[in-house]
């Protein structure tokens, strides 16, 4: 029943496509093979469809700051420049209204868990067949949720999902650049390095890091770091993250 209500709401939300409203698409998958052969079974399956195509978050970002709303964004949960769900995140911030769905190689129970805490439209593996994908596709744009029947029910899946819920709810306090800043931080990256990247002055940085921390409940960069380490699905769960492996500590400067 609750399911059912789910679904009526993310259709109401979602724009209608029709032949003078074509279906509106974002690819955002950075290995050009998979991304070309995606691109083209939608392609084959939606003629009339526009389709665009990113190959990393800040580039599906300015997508759809500049081209407006689109119906569905396939989304591979391992993104280069991000720290998994987090990269995820920012997009289902930046496109509320938009179908998410994850296209994986992953497809545990706790990845599958974790990500549809986000509220996503659905979640498909990368070895799904061609049919099965266009059809989950255009049952996603009914406003359905598609998601590999052998999760269905699973309660690892949803312990997963509640576990990362608070953090997801801490999340939602920072602001779009707040969150990219947070990203850079997970990669391990100092102020005046984020500083150049985003053509801020250090100073606006270290005002960003301060209120990313008392947002978070945490003291220090590492332990923002650790904290975010949770969204990173596809790292083994008891490696530590590479911005702290790399140097041992995580410097705030």
């Amino acid at each position: 029943m609750g399911e059912g209500r789910d679904r009526t709401r993310l259709a109401n939300t979602m724009p209608t496509t029709t032949e003078t409203n074509p279906v509106r698409l974002l690819v955002v998958e950075d290995h050009p093979l998979f991304r070309d052969a995606l691109v083209g079974v939608i392609a084959t399956a939606f003629p009339s469809a526009e389709v665009f195509q990113a190959i990393s978050i800040d580039a599906a970002l300015d997508i759809l700051g500049s081209k407006g709303p689109v119906d569905v964004i396939l989304l591979d949960l391992s993104m280069p420049g991000t720290s998994g769900l987090l990269g995820a995140f920012r997009v289902r911030v930046a496109a509320p209204k938009s179908a998410l769905v994850i296209v994986s190689a992953h497809d545990s129970a706790r990845i599958v868990g974790c990500a549809m805490s986000l509220g996503i439209s659905g979640y498909i593996p990368k070895s799904t067949a061609k049919a099965e994908l266009v059809q989950s596709i255009r049952s996603i744009l009914e406003g359905e949720v598609c998601v590999p029947k052998r999760f269905h029910g699973i309660a690892a899946a949803r312990r997963a999902g509640a576990e990362i819920q608070d953090l997801l709810r801490q999340l939602s306090l920072l602001t779009s650049q707040q969150l990219r800043v947070l990203d850079m931080i997970c990669r391990g990256l100092q102020n005046k390095h984020i500083a150049y990247e985003l053509g801020i002055s250090v100073t606006t940085v270290k005002v960003h890091v301060t209120e990313i921390l008392r947002k978070l409940g945490v003291r220090s960069r590492t332990n923002a770091i650790v904290k975010l380490s949770s969204l990173d699905l596809t790292r083994p769960e008891r490696s530590a993250p590479a911005a702290v492996r790399s140097s041992g500590r995580v410097t705030p400067s």
